[in-house]
C-alpha cells in the first residue's frame, strides 16, 4: 500500500507560500524523500502536489496562517544521516594531518567535493594539516587526465576557503620513489612480476592456485622487474603475493605496477611503469606522514591492501575513515567527472562552468557561496551508509544567507505587453529590500509587461499588480481598485525594461525583461528577482549586450 503524502504536501505548501508568497511544486517534492517517498512514486504524487500548491495559493494569508498552524508537526522529517556534524576522531599524534587526493580527471563536483571538504573541516576542527596531492597516476582509458584539471581543483579548493599546504604535491614527479620500493618489496620476496595471460590469471585467483612465475626466486623477480621497462603493454605486471586461497578472492596478488604507452598529460612519454592507487598511497601515506584519511566506502580494500604493504615495511599509516556515498535528490541524473569531461569535449557543455556539471566553478558562478557548501557538508557529516539528500537542503542553507544582501527587482519571462485603462504614475518608489529602508525609483510607461504564464493562467480574472493596483487581467486590462487584497493573487510585472537572458541549471537560457534598475548592477552581485528566483549577474553579453544572469535557487 502506497503511503498518504497529502499531510506533508500540504505542509511544506504552506512553510513556502508564507516565506516566499506562493508554494512552488518543485520545491515540495525533494522534501518527500526525508518522508519516505521512493523514486518509483514520484508520478503517482505530482498531480497530488500540483492539486495542494493551487488550493494553497488561492488561500488568504490570514488562512495560510492559520492551517500552518495545525499541520507544522508534519515538517518534522526523518532524520536520514547517522551521524550529524563532525564527531571526535580517534587522535594518534599530536599534530594531526589530513590529505586531499583528487584525481585531475575534471573539476571538482558537488558530489566528491564532500568527502574532501570533510577532510578539510576536521584538518580546521583539530588545527592539523592539509596536505593537497594531485593523484595523477596514468589512471584509465574510460578515466582519461585532462590538463585542465590541474588548475580547476586548486581553483575550487580556494573558493572553498581550504587552507593546503604549499606546494601541492604530484604523484606523477614521485614515480623514481614508487620504483625504489617496489625493488624492496620484491627484495622482501613479496612481490613478483607476472607475465601470465590475464584470463589464466583471473582462473587461477578464483581456484586459489600459483602461478609459475610467483614461485621463481628473488634474483630472477628483481631481473624482470628491470626487465617491464621494456616489456610490451600488457605483457607483464608487478603483483603483491598475498595469501592465494585468501577467503577474498579479490584480496588474492592483486596488481601493483603494469606498463601503459598512454602519454601522461604532465610528464608525457618520461614513465611507462605505473603504480596503482594502493601501493602508491601505502608508500606516500607513510611517508608524508598523514594520520587521518576520510575516504569513501568503495576503497576500503584498497585500504586493506595498504594495512598489508604497511606491515610488510613495519610502518604504521594513517587512521582510515570511511564514509558512505550520498544521492544527491533534485539534480537531474548520476554525478560523474567522466560524463562531464565527454560533454565539455563533445562541446555539449559551455566548458566546466557549465551549471549541468555541478562544478564547483558551477555553484559558485550560480550564487552558491563557499560558507553555504561548507555547512551542507558539515551538516551531513561522517555518514557510514549511503544517504539520500535533498539539493534543496543546500538551497535553504544559501537561502538563508543571501536572502539577507540579495536586493530585490522585477523580471518577467516571456513577456506578454498589457494596456491599462487607467493612467500610470510616472513613477513609484519601492523598497529595493524588506529589511532595508532604502528606496528605489520606479519609472513606468503607457504600457505593462506580464509573464506569458501568468496571463495565461489568470486571464480574465483579478490579480495585484505588485506595488500597483489590482486589475482584471487582460490585453486590455481593467482596473478594479488600489486595496491590497490578499484573497487576491499578487503577480509580477515590467514597465520601462530591457531586454535580459538567465540561464538554468538546465543549461537553458531564459529569456525576459527586466526592471531598468538592475543596469546598475555590479558584475557578481546576487539579486531576487520576485516571485522567480535569486539569481547572479555575470555583466552583459559582448555581441548583443543584454545582461546576463545565472539562476540561484527559488
Amino acid at each position: 500500500m502506497v503511503k498518504d503524502f497529502s499531510n506533508e504536501i500540504m505542509a511544506y505548501a504552506l512553510a513556502n507560500a508564507l516565506e516566499h508568497g506562493s508554494a512552488k511544486s518543485g520545491v515540495i517534492l525533494p522534501k518527500l524523500f526525508k518522508h519516505g517517498l521512493k523514486k518509483e512514486q514520484i508520478k503517482d504524487f505530482i498531480s497530488v502536489i500540483e492539486e495542494i500548491v493551487k488550493l494553497v495559493n488561492a488561500m488568504p494569508k490570514a488562512e495560510m496562517e492559520k492551517k500552518f498552524g495545525d499541520f507544522e508537526k508534519y515538517l518534522a522529517e526523518k532524520e536520514v544521516h547517522e551521524d550529524k556534524g563532525l564527531p571526535e576522531l580517534k587522535k594518534i599524534s599530536k599534530k594531526m594531518v589530513f590529505r586531499l587526493a583528487p584525481f585531475p580527471s575534471g573539476a571538482l563536483h558537488i558530489g566528491n567535493m564532500k568527502t574532501y571538504l570533510l577532510n578539510a573541516l576536521y584538518a580546521e576542527k583539530y588545527k592539523g594539516k592539509i596536505i593537497l596531492v594531485i593523484d595523477d597516476t596514468i589512471g584509465s582509458k574510460e578515466k582519461a587526465i585532462v590538463l585542465e584539471a590541474y588548475s580547476l581543483i586548486p581553483e575550487a579548493f580556494d573558493f572553498l576557503k581550504v587552507k593546503y599546504g604549499k606546494p601541492i604535491i604530484y604523484k606523477s614527479d614521485r614515480l623514481e620513489i614508487y620504483y625504489k620500493y617496489a625493488e624492496k618489496i620484491i627484495e622482501k620476496g613479496k612481490a613478483y612480476v607476472c607475465t601470465c595471460p590475464q584470463e589464466l590469471m583471473r582462473e587461477n585467483r578464483a581456484k586459489g592456485i600459483s602461478c609459475a612465475c610467483r614461485m621463481l626466486k628473488t634474483k630472477e623477480q628483481l631481473a624482470r622487474w628491470k626487465k617491464m621497462f621494456s616489456m610490451k603493454e600488457g605483457e607483464g605486471v608487478l603483483r603483491l603475493k598475498t595469501d592465494i586461497k585468501h577467503k577474498n578472492p579479490a584480496f588474492r596478488d592483486r596488481v601493483l605496477f603494469r606498463i601503459s604507452d598512454r602519454e601522461h598529460v604532465r610528464v608525457k612519454d618520461k614513465y611507462r611503469v605505473w603504480p596503482l592507487l594502493e601501493f602508491s598511497w601505502a608508500i606516500d601515506d607513510y611517508l608524508l606522514k598523514i594520520t587521518h584519511a576520510i575516504r569513501g566506502k568503495e576503497l576500503m580494500m584498497e585500504g586493506e591492501m595498504q594495512k598489508y604493504i604497511w606491515d610488510i615495511f613495519g610502518w604504521r599509516g594513517p587512521e582510515f575513515i570511511y564514509t558512505g556515498l550520498i544521492k544527491l535528490e533534485g539534480i537531474g541524473g548520476k554525478l560523474s567527472k567522466s560524463k562531464s569531461q565527454e560533454e565539455v569535449y563533445s562541446g555539449k557543455f559551455e566548458g566546466w562552468e557549465d551549471p549541468r556539471t555541478w562544478s564547483v566553478q558551477s555553484l559558485a558562478k550560480r550564487g552558491i557561496l563557499a560558507e553555504s557548501l561548507r555547512e551542507f557538508v558539515e551538516k551531513i557529516g561522517l555518514n557510514q551508509k549511503e544517504i539520500v539528500v535533498p539539493i534543496d537542503d543546500l538551497y535553504a542553507i544559501n537561502r538563508r544567507k543571501i536572502d539577507a544582501i540579495a536586493n530585490r527587482y522585477s523580471f518577467v519571462e516571456n513577456p506578454v505587453k498589457i494596456i491599462l485603462d487607467k493612467k500610470l504614475p510616472k513613477e513609484i518608489k519601492v523598497k529595493i529590500h524588506p529589511e532595508k529602508k532604502s528606496l528605489k525609483t520606479i519609472s513606468l510607461g503607457d504600457e505593462l509587461f506580464v509573464t506569458k504564464k501568468d496571463f495565461e493562467d489568470f486571464k480574465k480574472k483579478p490579480v495585484r499588480l505588485m506595488h500597483l493596483f489590482n486589475v482584471q487581467l487582460d490585453k486590455n486590462a481593467k482596473f478594479i481598485s488600489e486595496d491590497n487584497d490578499p484573497k487576491i493573487r499578487k503577480i509580477n510585472w515590467v514597465s520601462k525594461g530591457h531586454k535580459i537572458k538567465v540561464l538554468m541549471p538546465t543549461g537553458i537560457w531564459i529569456n525576459g525583461l527586466a526592471e531598468e534598475a538592475t543596469n546598475k548592477l555590479k558584475d557578481g552581485e546576487i539579486v531576487q528577482f520576485e516571485r522567480f528566483g535569486f539569481c547572479k549577474y555575470h555583466g552583459k553579453n559582448r555581441f548583443n549586450g543584454e545582461q546576463e544572469f545565472w539562476y540561484t535557487h527559488d
